[in-house]
């Protein structure tokens, strides 16, 4: 019985088998049932999203809830490791204090209000086009511009060629913006 007892403790198992302590001497009842927390998830590959380098992610997701995120060992390149900002991607989308919600803060004004999603956006498709149509120079010293330099426009790091090809198309062509840049020259 007080073999029983003491051979409870790791530290007791250690010494009666004479090992290091690494293994499964040193576990207790609780360590020995411990799993991964992504057992039993999918996985989805990914991209993180906050630079240019575009290092690969591994998105564990069980029964419709982010499980972890993960840098992935096959991306060729970032080999599974990812910087503190990729490796905090989970707690990007999971924090308790994150915001969900579109706001809104109207001029002058001290507090900030929830707005609908196309609320929003047809805001700023009015204020695109107001000022589109305020700014856009036809001529310039004699010479045809057809532009407009007061909207800028700058694309994220993880837009890929295709993206920007058709943001330049947009911006440029379709609303006479110059000032158009993005990320993917870092």
């Amino acid at each position: 019985m007080i073999k029983e007892i003491l051979t409870r403790w790791p530290v007791v198992r250690q010494l009666l088998t004479h090992s290091d302590g690494t293994g499964v001497e040193a576990m207790s009842d609780r360590t020995r049932n411990l799993a991964p927390k992504n057992r039993d998830a999918q996985v989805a590959r990914s991209v993180c999203p906050y630079c240019a380098v575009g290092c690969g992610q591994l998105v564990y997701h069980k029964e419709g809830k982010l499980v972890s995120i993960e840098g992935d060992p096959d991306s060729f390149i970032s080999r599974g490791r990812l910087c503190p900002k990729g490796s905090d991607s989970f707690e990007l989308l999971t924090h308790a204090n994150r915001e969900t919600r579109i706001k809104y803060r109207k001029p002058y004004s001290t507090r900030w209000e929830e707005l609908e999603l196309e609320t929003a956006m047809d805001m700023i498709a009015d204020r695109v086009w107001d000022t589109r149509e305020r700014t856009f120079e036809e001529e310039r010293d004699r010479e045809v511009v057809m532009h407009t330099t007061a909207m800028a426009h700058l694309g994220g790091a993880t837009l890929d060629n295709e993206e920007n090809y058709l943001i330049k198309k947009l911006f440029a062509a379709g609303l006479g913006m110059v000032c158009i840049s993005n990320q993917a020259r870092i």
